[in-house]
């Protein structure tokens, strides 16, 4: 069951003008039901219809089933145009995924480092990062630190000394399969089992993002509602068919997430149902709304899941996460197919 089916079933039988009767299990009225009530009577007050739906959203994720993958998912987060929410997606859906119990293990490969700001780890220059993993003086066992917001979540933290990377080992042998081989070592050696290991790409399309694709199985594409990002994609989704025919061949796009989705636009509803039209197998039905809150999360060096756990942008992340861990199965027998070369 899909997470908007789930939602929906949720919602239904909540009292709207005309049943203030209706009460809950137990005889008591839910939260959601006394919001609508109150609000029903309010001249359709949009504001506490949200408030309501927001309500009914969060409790039916309460009550929902989490399913783990049955391996390891190794995902990344990639689009080369910057600020279509990249580094917040797999910010918060690394938080969502660990909230609901998941061992994840974020990489950031962006010199900017703002997912390791995010998720409250020091990246500051002389830091051991991935800049050491790349380049071979550190693993990642001895990199990664506890992201303080879960239990279940770490982090191998970025630098801006990573901006160099590319340049010092472009010479290197097998360069595009530095954090390959680095992410290999380390899961042999690891007594610790991952649901997700979630790689954030720089908005680039350079080295590091091919060391990034080359390391993982599966790519997460934030799109933007709004008619640039779909050129952008174009792009994109050719880089990645290069590097499926050139260095993985089993490099699958799983999962493509709509972002800064506003529905008070016939636009974000236009770029949604055209991408969901070409790409209608792995667009989530899950769309991230613009969201104050979701910017503002980082300066306090958190995820919108623990700075606002209630509001619209934590709740369409937990969404997001669940859909996405729904299609587990799904995604890692298509991916189990290809490697059988089926």
């Amino acid at each position: 069951m899909s997470v908007s089916n789930k939602v929906d079933s949720g919602s239904q039988g909540t009292p709207g003008a005309g049943h203030r009767s209706v009460i809950g299990a137990g005889g008591v009225e839910t939260a959601s039901e006394i919001l609508n009530r109150i609000f029903s009577d309010a001249s359709g007050s949009s504001a506490g219809a949200e408030m309501a739906d927001l309500t009914a959203r969060y409790q039916a994720l309460q009550k929902a089933t989490f399913p783990q993958p049955e391996q390891t998912r190794f995902i990344a987060v990639a689009n080369q145009k910057g600020g279509v929410g990249k580094t917040t997606t797999t910010v918060n859906l690394a938080s969502a995924f660990a909230e609901f119990g998941s061992q994840v293990l974020v990489i950031d490969m962006d010199p900017q480092g703002n997912a390791s700001t995010a998720l409250g780890v020091p990246h500051e220059t002389g830091i051991q990062s991935t800049y050491d993993v790349l380049e071979g003086r550190h693993g990642i066992e001895e990199v990664k630190v506890a992201s303080p917001g879960f239990e279940t979540l770490e982090v191998v933290p970025s630098s801006i000394d990573l901006s160099g990377a590319e340049l010092e080992v472009a010479d290197m042998p097998e360069r595009n399969q530095l954090l390959k081989k680095a992410l290999t070592d380390f899961l042999r050696g690891s007594k610790k089992h991952y649901d997700y290991i979630l790689v954030d790409c720089p908005p680039s399309l350079g080295l590091l993002v091919l060391n990034a694709m080359c390391s993982v199985n599966e790519v997460l594409i934030p799109v933007q509602a709004e008619y640039y990002a779909l050129e952008g994609l174009q792009q994109l989704l050719h880089t990645i068919g290069l590097v499926q025919q050139s260095y993985n061949p089993y490099l699958v796009i799983s999962t493509m997430l709509l972002t800064m989705y506003d529905k008070r636009t016939l636009l974000s509803k236009e770029v949604f149902d055209q991408v969901r039209e070409h790409y209608p197998e792995i667009v989530l039905n899950t769309t991230i709304p613009r969201s104050v809150k979701i910017s503002e999360a980082p300066s306090f060096q958190q995820s919108v899941i623990t700075y606002d756990p209630r509001g619209a942008g934590a709740i369409s992340y937990e969404e997001a996460a669940l859909e996405i861990a729904q299609r587990s199965k799904w995604v890692l027998k298509h991916i189990a197919n290809r490697k059988q070369g089926e």
